[in-house]
């Protein structure tokens, strides 16, 4: 579900936080004794198996940042792919012109165009939908996804207004944020290496994605030529630097994660040799397949196991979007059924996989009310348990606490892990220095506790004198604008 700006199956988090109800849902005093001893040892271990200790958080960073230095060594040297982007110039802001964004992802695609107006009027205008992708596509043929994503963008540029215009003598272009494992062979090229985030399209493995646009822009009838094919990340990056120089490291975290930064091409062993004309680019980490090291639980070896790509994107599958509720409904189905937790009968919606969303997660977790009223209400309306009681919503909020503490921690290590790697590189040129961090994607943006824990732990990693300089900064809607940005910055009609 990745994308980033889609946030998580089953939900958004605006609409779900906006869910209210005239009448609360009847709690009871509290669990039984018996309820209670039944509960707690599940807990106690949970805790024990998510805790994020610093020690834990250091391996994971150093982790991280051998990974990093192993994937950039050789191809296949370790989970991470570390992808060259083929992106070695950011936009400068003298681009001009009008130009479109395609942002792929997820249970959602973006379509976006923007007005750019050189140094001096930078961004003159932008607008953009947002459509959603019937779940069947997810598992369809790739004409399919591809014909469905062409007929929202041909709509989308019917309805181009007069305030957006085309320079004389040139063509619509296109940036193609495409946030699935790619392996990049220029900057409009690219050849899928597998599905991720719940998306099991045949057909599309070992193709150049762009190729497939393409044929389905060409089946449309729809003129209009792809300048660059982008991960959202990669976008996300380009759009932040944009207005922020110092900007050196993007992170998506929305319903998939994945990161990425700039590196020096003498950082690059597996390139050595091969004939590259600027002195940086920018590596796409595919940081979701990262494994070091990760401190998991039964409820997460279970739900992998059961996934569509068991044994793959362990790191996504425990810090992002798509994964928190799912693994909060695994822990309270196995409490449900070894006691009264939620009474005597066992709630039948528990067994439902992913029918508990992080959206969920987060109304719950902000809940402060007395009663703990939208805790009950989700539980009731989501799960189907009608009348729980103050303890058992304690216990379902201390889960939810628990599981996206432990996410979001292990998140901020793969941060420092990033930046300490580039550090150790280039002595002075991220800690000694204002260092951005920038940030997309619906789980950040709207989880205040998921943004807290975070930030928590990479101060704790760095220390307080070291993380004055690394400022982390939420970028929304960068990855549309930063693949708008790098269509125009590789167009054939610019100069």
């Amino acid at each position: 579900m990745s994308r980033a700006t889609a946030v998580a199956v089953g939900g958004s988090f605006s609409t779900t936080a906006r869910r209210r109800r005239e009448l609360a849902v009847p709690v009871r005093c509290s669990l039984s004794a018996a309820g209670l001893a039944a509960v707690a040892p599940i807990l106690r271990d949970l805790k024990m198996k998510c805790d994020t200790p610093l020690p834990v958080l250091r391996h994971v960073a150093n982790s991280m940042s051998a990974d990093m230095r192993a994937g950039l060594a050789t191809n296949g040297g370790s989970d991470l792919k570390m992808i060259l982007s083929y992106v070695d110039s950011l936009p400068t802001g003298n681009e001009l012109g009008l130009f479109y964004a395609l942002d792929l992802g997820g249970t959602n695609f973006r379509v976006l165009r923007v007005q750019l107006g050189g140094k001096e009027e930078r961004i003159i205008d932008t607008e953009f939908e947002q459509v959603s992708i019937p779940q069947e596509l997810m598992y369809g043929t790739t004409e399919e996804l591809f014909d469905f994503i062409v007929s929202g963008l041909a709509r989308f540029v019917e309805k181009e207004s007069t305030k957006f215009h085309l320079a004389e003598g040139s063509k619509r272009e296109i940036g193609f944020t495409f946030s699935f494992p790619v392996k990049q062979t220029s900057i409009d090229s690219g050849i899928l290496i597998k599905w991720t985030k719940g998306f099991a399209v045949s057909g599309t493995a070992g193709r150049d994605v762009v190729v497939c646009l393409n044929e389905a822009l060409v089946r449309q009838g729809l003129d209009i030529r792809v300048s660059a094919l982008v991960n959202d990340a990669v976008s996300t990056l380009a759009g932040a630097h944009y207005w922020d120089e110092d900007v050196k490291v993007a992170v998506i975290l929305g319903t998939g994660t994945n990161a990425c930064y700039v590196e020096s091409i003498e950082a690059i062993p597996k390139l050595q040799g091969s004939a590259y004309g600027s002195g940086k680019t920018i590596i796409n980490i595919e940081w979701g397949a990262f494994s070091t090291g990760l401190p998991l639980t039964e409820f997460d070896r279970e739900m992998d196991s059961e996934s569509i790509n068991p044994g793959e994107q362990l790191f996504e599958k425990t810090i992002s979007g798509m994964y928190l509720g799912e693994i909060v409904r695994r822990v309270l189905k196995k409490m449900a059924k070894a006691s009264t937790l939620f009474g005597d009968s066992f709630p039948e919606k528990l067994s439902v996989p992913f029918s508990l969303s992080t959206p969920h997660l987060c109304t719950m977790q902000q809940d402060d009310s007395g009663d703990l009223d939208k805790v009950g209400l989700i539980l009731s309306d989501t799960l189907g348990v009608k009348n729980s009681s103050l303890g058992a919503r304690k216990t379902v909020q201390d889960i939810c606490d628990t599981i996206v503490k432990r996410g979001s921690r292990l998140a901020g290590a793969g941060i420092v892990g990033i930046l300490q790697k580039v550090e150790q590189d280039s002595i002075g040129q991220i800690f000694q220095k204002r260092t951005v961090v920038a940030m997309d994607g619906g789980l950040y943006e709207h989880y205040p506790q998921y943004r807290h824990y975070l930030k928590e732990a990479v101060a704790e990693l760095l220390g307080v004198e070291v993380f004055k300089n690394v400022f982390i900064e939420h970028t929304k809607d960068g990855s549309g604008i930063g693949a708008a940005l790098l269509a125009a910055a590789n167009s054939k009609y610019f100069a």
